[in-house]
């Protein structure tokens, strides 16, 4: 878990990160739409890693919330870490989908009906070096926070009759 070496964020570090997230998330979802995610145009989603949009429903006001975030495919399923850079405090995304776990998904111009669900300690320890691999600051992050970083896994929704 986290490393007492490493100094520790405070609520002021999680408040300045909070709003670099909404400022950047609301130009990097505007820049991932008009390029249909193209690498060459995005703030997420350079080397390795790529991004998609992840649209949730408030778990308190009932609205759609979209989110950019790096994912590892793996199958036919979308892995997400819930990192917010290491700060104490999960993301607003993950703990709408613990109220509500049926997400919408766009990678590139394609949208998915999908529904999340948390990865148990097995699949957590087959996909966590998959996703620090593609994207090297996970690892930092974990040791950042005495929270243990969730593993989310994104299945297709089966088609509504």
């Amino acid at each position: 878990m986290a490393n007492p070496t490493v100094k520790k964020a405070t609520g002021r570090d999680e408040a300045i990160v909070n709003f670099g997230a909404r400022f950047l998330g609301r130009l990097d979802r505007w820049i991932y739409r008009m390029t249909g995610g193209n690498k060459k145009f995005r703030l997420l989603g350079r080397g390795k890693a790529d991004a998609l949009l992840l649209t949730t429903v408030g778990r308190k006001s009932g609205q759609k919330r979209t989110t950019p975030l790096l994912y590892l495919k793996d199958g036919d399923t979308i892995v997400l870490a819930a990192s917010k850079a290491g700060m104490p405090h999960h993301p607003l995304w993950y703990l709408n989908i613990t109220a509500n776990p049926e997400v919408d998904v766009e990678v590139g111009r394609e949208k998915i009906a999908m529904v999340a669900r948390q990865a148990n300690a097995a699949e957590k320890s087959r996909l966590w070096p998959r996703l620090v691999e593609i994207y090297p600051a996970y690892a930092e992050y974990q040791l950042l926070t005495d929270r243990e970083i969730p593993v989310i896994i994104l299945t297709r929704r089966p088609a509504s009759r």
